[in-house]
């Protein structure tokens, strides 16, 4: 599993003009499962990214979490995140879970992270998105399973 995490003050995602899932201050998740993905490694990313301190305490520092500040989750699809360039000029996607797979994960994934205690919006899987966000910070991280979870 691999999440580009953004520290956002809103984010939403539509789907044909409409809608699925918006956000004020929180994260949004841009999310790609491996086939080989278990709920070992989406429990460790759930955590993980509930847990990681990267927002302002009352001293401008970066020590404090999605659930420490009451924030939000937008959990999107993104598959293009196991995108290989390094040949070609066609990315691969290979490593990517194929769509019935990666939508079980990517339900499962999001069905913990909302057991974990913040509110989570969605996405809508498999579906041309229209993602907006403002960046807060700006905070970006690139969180890799394989960086966390021994497989």
């Amino acid at each position: 599993m691999r999440v580009v995490l953004q520290r956002v003050s809103s984010a939403r995602v539509q789907v044909d003009n409409r809608t699925t899932g918006e956000i004020g201050d929180g994260l949004l998740l841009l999310c790609a499962f491996r086939a080989d993905d278990t709920d070992k490694e989406l429990e460790w990313m759930a955590a993980k990214i509930c847990d990681l301190r990267i927002f302002p305490d009352d001293e401008g520092k970066m020590n404090r979490s999605v659930r420490d500040t009451g924030g939000a989750l937008l959990v999107v699809s993104q598959f293009t995140l196991y995108g290989d360039t390094r040949k070609g000029r066609r990315p691969s996607f290979i490593v990517s879970a194929p769509g019935p797979v990666a939508e079980e994960l990517y339900d499962r994934f999001v069905k913990i992270v909302r057991s974990s205690g913040p509110a989570v919006q969605t996405g809508e899987f498999a579906a041309d998105m229209q993602v907006e966000l403002c960046n807060d910070g700006p905070v970006t991280l690139i969180l890799d399973r394989d960086a966390g979870v021994a497989t």
